[in-house]
């Protein structure tokens, strides 16, 4: 019998480095490095939740790579037979390549070149971040994992934009979508627990915000495009914007060039563009409730988008018959599902208050009153979609044709016709 795979996953962002080490589907720790003055400091959290910060400081996040075979050594993870048997990456880029997982090799870093190009905002922290896993950690597998490949199988009617279909396809630009890997976790979650829709929409709301329409447990439309800013308001990206507009920021703002333009409408819009002081939704419920014109101004049109998206995504499913909320507001925030489902009664939908109160401790609650179809809060779970995607590629197994992101032997979904083979 095989030993069960360490599997350490990447999560790094502009300002901190995430990680976290996996004994197959089981946690066993996460690595927190972010900066306190000048240093770097790195913060341990054990699978049973308690925190330990370390004693070293680091110069800056590019050396958090070298330093974690020997963090990991020193707390008993690794040693001896104990080794990192994969190391996973999301990866969020334009481009027909990255709309499938990929072990990196010298083609996959090749094409991270070009999409640090494409899309300077999104790609160029996590492909140094791989780079440097590969130096680090040679012979070990470093797996990319698209968060667009759940979207890939979608009719092309929503994935092309009205443009010059030759042009479109020639230069990639089209809608590639994003939190793939967390919608895939939901619609496998619900697979399993057999609560799963033929019609179905799912909220994933964060700071990054998107609304996805499944249809037999597959995409069929999302709010995303060509990268993450399109489709809803958000954290602090404007969501979509007639490009004419952006043009007239940039004339307005004296910007020099695009990426300036590209900064600003992915860093300095959305609840905090529009409420002129904080990008959290809690804050910005606090505000709304002490009167404060402008936060009240950005919940209300942070809600209206939501609600205006679902209308959208249930008329390219023809009806809906069940709606999910994920991901750190959707989960958390007991006032925006409220907000939100107040104008869904036309679809069918009606919430119960007393339900929808308070922490939901399981995976999964529904929280519609008993003549309402459906409303779930579900819980997320992308790490666990990465590693199973991942044990595809690590067992050698086909990927199942049917878009469901399975291997061929263990897909269940009944209509791919790989099961008919």
């Amino acid at each position: 019998m095989k030993n069960p795979r360490l599997i350490l996953i990447t999560n790094p962002g502009s300002s901190s480095r995430k990680y976290a080490l996996y004994r197959e589907d089981e946690l066993l720790c996460s690595l927190h490095f972010e900066f306190e003055g000048r240093k770097v400091v790195c913060t341990l959290k054990k699978a049973d939740g308690t925190k330990k910060k370390l004693d070293k400081t680091y110069k800056d996040l590019n050396s958090t790579v070298g330093a974690l075979n020997e963090i990991l050594t020193d707390e008993g993870y690794l040693g001896g037979v104990s080794k990192i048997d994969a190391i996973l990456a999301r990866i969020v880029a334009t481009g027909e390549y990255f709309t499938e997982d990929h072990l990196v090799d010298k083609e996959c870093l090749k094409m991270l070149e070009i999409a640090k190009k494409r899309t300077p905002l999104h790609v160029p922290v996590v492909a140094n971040e791989i780079e440097a896993f590969v130096k680090e950690f040679k012979g070990t597998p470093v797996i990319a994992i698209s968060d667009s490949s759940f979207h890939a199988a979608r009719p092309d009617l929503t994935e092309y934009y009205a443009i010059d279909k030759d042009l479109a396809d020639k230069y990639e630009i089209k809608r590639y979508g994003a939190h793939g890997l967390s919608v895939g976790s939901i619609v496998n979650y619900m697979t399993k627990e057999d609560i799963l829709p033929e019609k179905l929409i799912v909220c994933h709301l964060g700071s990054g915000s998107s609304i996805t329409a499944v249809f037999k447990g597959q995409s069929l439309d999302t709010t995303m495009g060509y990268t993450p800013l399109e489709g809803l308001m958000m954290s602090t990206r404007s969501g979509s914007i007639d490009a004419a507009a952006a043009l007239a920021i940039k004339r307005a703002m004296k910007f020099t060039d695009d990426e300036d333009l590209e900064q600003y409408l992915n860093k300095k819009c959305g609840l905090l563009g529009v409420s002129g002081q904080t990008d959290d939704m809690r804050e910005i419920i606090r505000l709304r409730d002490e009167g404060d014109d402008r936060a009240t101004f950005a919940h209300a049109m942070f809600v209206y988008r939501i609600q205006s998206e679902i209308g959208r995504m249930a008329a390219s499913l023809g009806g809906v018959d069940a709606i999910v909320f994920t991901a750190t507001i959707g989960e958390r925030s007991d006032e925006i599902r409220r907000c939100v489902s107040q104008k869904l009664g036309y679809l069918g939908f009606e919430l119960d208050n007393a339900k929808n109160e308070g922490d939901l401790p399981n995976r999964h609650e529904n929280i519609a009153t008993d003549n309402s179809k459906p409303i779930y809060v579900i819980r997320t779970d992308e790490f666990e979609e990465m590693i199973r995607r991942a044990k595809v590629i690590l067992d050698g197994d086909e990927k199942c044709e049917c878009g469901c992101g399975h291997a061929k032997s263990e897909c269940d979904c009944g209509d791919c016709d790989c099961n008919k083979k």
